[in-house]
């Protein structure tokens, strides 16, 4: 009896101290919402070099292999070769206008799409940067896509994206590595070049649409709902009212229609795809969608990249929105309140076995 309720008075501390630290960190990431919209438009742009990040990994297994004799030879060389790169560096940067031109830049931009295409504003800013500064004529970008689709107008957006890429004329290549279905794949159907691991999911050319209809539960419990539309086609089908054939008629015609557009944007960047036969909704692995002309090769993106490293400098170009001190402050709170409660819980455990 005397557990029980040491037990018990244990749990309303636990229960109290959770609840104060949950309203605190409301409060703070309420604070955090607000400030959001004020912050809109300000972020910092981050750019990695993934020609030093894949050499350091080489080079960070080769000397743990290494004798003490081979690693002392390789460090003397390896200095050797800095002083020579950064002499070279220095003298090409003194040249004049009308010289060789440098290295081919191979630009890459990440998007992780989800149902609202939430990344399309990110992609928005990269491309931009990636715009202004790239060449048509030696440089080229990759996407790194994964998206499984969502909101038409959403991805339509998304893929206009890609299309200024396109449209500049710098080489466009899309490379999927888990999956680019539907709306993921209107972005990847852009690009010059569709590249695929073998087990990616690709395709899903199709529309769908889904609601429930509360209209029998509310008559059954004697609730009114009325829609007032003016306009014959304003509202077609709705959640709560009662729905016609003529209004899921309507509904039908507008989801073969976007159906019809997406094919017509698909045939248009990829006109050897036979759009009939894969337009029919389903989805394909990457072998088989390579049979079927959805993608143009079978490859991760990290083994196109380290290739690419041979060819040119690559570098990784993304646009982080800045954090408000509110949301620091949030984040932080949740990770202290996270670490707290185990402790707490692994403390109480640890008293119980003993």
């Amino acid at each position: 009896m005397e557990f029980l309720t040491e037990y018990g008075l244990f749990l309303a501390k636990v229960a109290t101290f959770v609840v104060a630290a949950i309203i605190l960190a409301s409060i703070i990431f309420s604070a955090a919402h607000r400030d959001r919209d004020d912050h809109e438009g300000e972020g910092e742009l981050k750019i990695r070099k993934l020609n030093d990040q894949y050499r350091k990994l080489k080079e960070s297994i080769q000397t743990r292999l290494m004798s003490d004799a081979e690693y002392k030879s390789w460090t003397k060389k390896k200095k050797k070769e800095d002083k020579a790169e950064k002499k070279a560096a220095k003298s090409s940067s003194k040249e004049g206008e009308g010289e060789q031109p440098g290295k081919p830049r191979i630009y890459v931009i990440d998007f992780d799409g989800d149902i609202k295409a939430s990344d399309t504003d990110t992609l928005r800013r990269s491309v931009s940067t990636v715009l202004s500064v790239a060449d048509p004529k030696t440089d080229e970008v990759v996407v790194r896509l994964e998206s499984g689709g969502g909101l038409v107008h959403a991805y339509g957006l998304a893929a206009a994206q890609l299309d200024r890429i396109r449209s500049k004329g710098v080489p466009l290549t899309a490379c999927v590595d888990k999956v680019a279905a539907s709306g993921g794949y209107m972005m990847a159907c852009v690009a010059d070049k569709i590249i695929a691991s073998p087990f990616a999911v690709l395709g899903s050319i199709g529309v769908v649409a889904q609601l429930p209809n509360f209209h029998r539960f509310l008559k059954k419990n004697d609730v009114d709902f009325e829609v007032l539309t003016a306009g014959e086609h304003k509202r077609t089908l709705t959640v709560f009212g009662e729905n016609t054939d003529k209004g899921r008629q309507k509904f039908l015609e507008d989801l073969e229609d976007t159906h019809g557009l997406f094919k017509e944007y698909v045939s248009e960047r990829r006109p050897d795809l036979d759009i009939q036969a894969v337009a029919n909704g389903d989805i394909w692995f990457g072998k088989r969608a390579l049979e079927v002309k959805l993608i143009d090769e079978i490859k991760t993106s990290d083994e196109y990249l380290i290739e690419a490293c041979d060819r040119g400098d690559v570098v990784s170009v993304s646009f982080q929105r800045k954090r408000t001190l509110p949301e620091k402050l949030g984040l932080a709170t949740s990770a202290a309140l996270e670490h707290t409660v185990w402790k707490v819980l692994s403390a109480f455990r640890n008293q119980k076995i003993q």
